[in-house]
């Protein structure tokens, strides 16, 4: 074969060979757009999934509520439950500061750095010392109370707060596994936290064993379980619980005694309106 074709055919079987390799163009445009509708970028990463996630938040439960919304939905939550309007000098009287708002970056904050933050300054002597004051502080008179709907839920919420009562043990107030007996006597001791279920909290109230001369802040857990069930949903411990709230709190929240905290994400007005209609259907 003469050196010119020969050198031909070897540059026709390189074009052969890339031909195989390289993909037709229609080909590359087709994988670029799966890739690009996938969420994947030009170059092969994986998009930031935080403007979904956000996306997501904002559709269904607003996760980082502030201070006005949380008001609005409690006092929503108060009427619907009970079947009542709110008198115009009781509504003027519930105020913003009478709840509590996370801070403005709250991503890697725990509960115990939130209920620092409630307390300000005076969280160390207020949260974590275990003495008893004579005149001061009464045995049995959590500073702050947390609320949920469940004893599991309940142990979840202390688990979190562990790093604040390693001097001073919390209070268990709920009734699954837990003798009222056993409860009133860690109740004689000095308590500055507490956390159970509302119709065993009331009921120690009701027995005044459990004090509320301290209380500062009460938590309510806004925790949904797998059914999406809540404790301002669950209709048995949602009686339980506006009960509490009006033989105890009510006062104290209007006269600017105590503020809440609602723990966790809560249904936006859209979310709330939406099922709303779909039960009305």
């Amino acid at each position: 074969m003469a050196p010119a074709a020969a050198a031909s055919e070897a540059i026709d079987n390189r074009k052969k060979k890339l031909g195989k390799l390289r993909p037709e163009k229609g080909k590359m445009k087709k994988s670029k757009d799966r890739k690009l509708k996938s969420g994947d970028d030009e170059k092969g990463a994986a998009r930031p999934a935080t403007a979904a996630a956000l996306s997501k938040v904002e559709k269904g439960d607003i996760q980082y509520a502030t201070a006005s919304q949380q008001l609005s939905f409690f006092v929503n939550q108060y009427q619907s439950a009970n079947e009542v309007q709110l008198s115009a000098l009781e509504i003027e009287l519930l105020k913003d500061t009478s709840f509590i708002e996370l801070c403005r970056d709250p991503m890697g904050q725990t509960m115990s750095d939130q209920v620092k933050n409630a307390f300000g300054s005076s969280w160390q002597e207020v949260l974590c010392r275990g003495n008893l004051v004579e005149g001061q502080i009464a045995p049995g008179s959590p500073a702050l109370l947390v609320i949920s709907s469940s004893a599991i839920r309940s142990l979840e919420l202390l688990r979190d707060l562990r790093s604040l009562t390693k001097e001073c043990h919390a209070a268990k107030l709920f009734s699954k596994h837990m003798k009222i007996e056993e409860q009133v006597a860690v109740l004689k001791n000095r308590v500055n936290i507490a956390s159970g279920t509302p119709s065993r909290i009331k009921k120690l109230i009701d027995m005044e064993v459990l004090g509320l001369s301290r209380l500062a802040v009460i938590v309510i857990d806004m925790h949904t379980d797998v059914k999406g069930y809540s404790l301002f949903t669950l209709k048995q411990i949602s009686e339980d619980f506006w009960d509490l709230y009006k033989c105890y709190f009510h006062e104290r929240l209007l006269e600017a005694k105590v503020r809440i905290f609602l723990h966790g994400p809560i249904p936006s007005e859209r979310k709330k309106k939406k099922t709303a209609s779909k039960e009305g259907s």
